[in-house]
């Protein structure tokens, strides 16, 4: 199995580390990235954004979500043991409501691309190879199976049964919604990302490669871009 990044992030008051506690619950192969609170909810806000501007569903980000969840169990616990009239109690309440509203924005965008983009989704992942990980979370994915059966009974009781008999059954393949991987986006490059070719849109189907350094910034088309946003390269502003 592909190895794996599992975040830990410790609090910026107390410095408590929990890698110890999660390597202790994680196969051998896996990989344990002790990082600051900071630095995981940075990460969070780079997922936050490449979801909210991508057209496309992308890839589930479960470790950094569950330690998030975690650190905000600690900062409450944190801040129940100050005591009252602590000044700096408004400014950590503060910043609690920050992170849960990036993290229910962030599932919240997950959960609208699965709605309208359902069938094409199942679809991708029921084709996808063994060795690829999946887009959805184990609770999306049954979210997507239970939401796309109650769309396919009202149909069917609305509808399909009034039609013909070879007019009844709809296939998913044929009438799935997909994403707009053409659409252009803006994008910053995190690091140098070298030579990227880019497909221009033009009579002749032209080819240009263009350098990406660091800091930079680039409105370009979605597609020829996404597996640079999927890497980290690139991230969507």
């Amino acid at each position: 199995m592909a190895s794996e990044n599992t975040y830990s992030a410790f609090s910026g008051t107390e410095e408590t580390d929990y890698s110890h506690d999660i390597q202790e619950t994680q196969a051998d192969d896996e990989d344990v990235e002790t990082m600051t609170a900071a630095e995981v909810m940075q990460k969070l806000e780079e997922a936050w954004l490449n979801e909210k501007f991508s057209p496309e569903l992308l890839e589930h980000q479960t470790d950094i979500v569950d330690c998030m969840l975690e650190q905000l169990q600690q900062m409450e616990a944190n801040i129940k043991r100050r005591k009252a009239g602590d000044l700096t109690l408004t400014i950590h309440k503060m910043e609690i409501e920050r992170i849960r509203y990036v993290l229910s924005s962030y599932l919240r965008l997950r959960l609208g691309k699965i709605e309208m983009f359902c069938d094409h989704i199942l679809l991708e992942e029921k084709n996808r190879p063994a060795d690829q990980a999946s887009k959805l979370s184990v609770q999306e994915h049954e979210f997507a199976k239970t939401y796309i059966g109650s769309i396919q009974n009202h149909l069917k009781s609305v509808a399909l049964r009034h039609m013909p008999a070879k007019l009844e059954t709809l296939d998913p393949a044929k009438t799935a919604d997909h994403p707009n991987m053409e659409c252009y986006v803006f994008v910053k490059a995190n690091e140098d990302a070298g030579r990227v070719l880019i497909e221009e849109e033009t009579a002749d189907n032209r080819e240009e490669v263009i350098d990406m350094d660091k800091g930079t910034q680039y409105i370009l088309r979605y597609k020829p871009v996404s597996h640079l946003i999927k890497s980290g390269e690139l991230q969507l502003i």
